[in-house]
């Protein structure tokens, strides 16, 4: 799954957020684990995947304290 934009996680529910935010959680679990056993070739998708969780988070608490 490509990473979203900014703009495209706003137009998203808070509950559809956080659903995306176990997705994402889960999937970074599979990569520290891919990762640890030495099959993971493509390193840079843990770090990108943290930061999607980051970002997705980051929105939700501004959703849920009426930030823009």
């Amino acid at each position: 799954m490509p990473t979203m934009k900014p703009s495209e996680i706003r137009k998203l529910s808070p509950a559809e957020i956080r659903k995306r935010v176990q997705e994402k959680k889960r999937e970074l679990m599979e990569l520290r684990f891919q990762a640890s056993i030495g099959q993971l070739s493509q390193n840079h998708r843990i770090r990108e995947t943290k930061r999607e969780i980051a970002r997705l988070l980051t929105i939700l608490r501004e959703k849920e304290l009426g930030i823009r």
